[in-house]
């Protein structure tokens, strides 16, 4: 019987193999940064491993995928909660991250997408300093830079505290001047250095600003150790990253949904900013970054 059973165990395997061998291949499309391109080599090697085809498709701007996917042109992707909040739905409310996430998820599947187990990781906006500096002036929040902005126009005005943002973010209207309205931070215009969001790590480190706006898992928070600030006010929103997938690519593929599931359980924060350094400061390539993470995992 016991030899019966693993004969029977091992055909269901080469069926379902099988299956997912003539199936139509996974689109999966990825958009244009460090993070996204880590994700799409990571799900490319392990699922074709498991025996799923895939064909990936990289620098996918973020709109033009998502109606891909609802127009059945892309099968699934890696997305943020906070963007199926406010890009896809409109939604600026602020909402805990559980809270964000069962919201995106219920919204989505109105197009017949659906949004899988959500990774612990949230690349979302920070400020940073210096972590030597942040240390040594006891800076951990950004309650506590909007204190130390404070007594500075207080006590030295000749001295601008200088802060280094990227230009969207400068003119958004759910940008700078709502987060200055939320901490009660008085700036001068002076003050504020646009820039482009790349340039923005490279401003913190060498001094040329005092803090700066960044996000939280890049890979040059880890690589130039930087100090991110505690948002103590909850002002941005959670952008966890998670595998969404059209519903009927889902049921085409037995035990794709599992198997993502188990990918983006491996993910937080830590593992994925430096696995971005690996990348941006390092210079392996994200292919080798994705293979080395799955092998240590035992995934291939």
């Amino acid at each position: 019987m016991r030899r019966l059973s693993a004969l029977f165990a091992a055909a269901f395997a080469l069926a379902l193999t099988a299956s997912q061998l003539h199936a139509a291949p996974i689109i999966l499309a990825t958009k244009s940064f460090t993070e996204q391109h880590i994700l799409s080599a990571m799900t490319v090697q392990y699922l074709r491993k498991k025996g799923f085809q895939v064909q990936p498709q990289t620098n996918i701007a973020t709109v033009i995928s998502h109606n891909a996917m609802i127009n059945k042109q892309i099968d699934m992707t890696w997305e943020y909660t906070g963007t199926g909040l406010i890009i896809f739905n409109h939604i600026d409310k602020r909402m805990s991250p559980e809270a964000s996430y069962e919201t995106v998820k219920r919204l989505e599947a109105r197009h017949g997408l659906v949004w899988l187990k959500p990774a612990e990781m949230n690349n979302t906006y920070a400020f940073a300093m210096q972590r030597k500096r942040a240390d040594a002036e006891n800076i951990n929040t950004i309650s506590e830079m909007v204190a130390k902005i404070d007594h500075i126009r207080q006590t030295d005005p000749k001295h601008n505290w200088l802060l280094g943002l990227d230009l969207e973010f400068a003119g958004r209207s759910d940008g700078m001047k709502p987060l200055q309205q939320a901490y009660d931070m008085t700036l001068d215009r002076p003050q504020i250095r646009q820039m482009d969001p790349g340039l923005v790590y490279n401003a913190v480190r060498d001094g040329f600003v005092d803090a700066g706006l960044i996000y939280t898992t890049d890979g040059r928070v880890k690589g130039f150790d930087l100090k991110v600030l505690k948002d103590d006010k909850g002002f941005f929103p959670s952008y966890a990253v998670t595998p969404v997938v059209r519903k009927d690519t889902l049921e085409a593929n037995p035990g794709l949904e599992q198997a993502l599931d188990k990918l983006s359980g491996l993910l937080n924060n830590e593992v994925i900013t430096e696995l971005n350094k690996r990348v941006d400061i390092d210079h392996q390539t994200p292919q080798q970054v994705a293979h080395d993470f799955l092998r240590s995992k035992g995934l291939v």
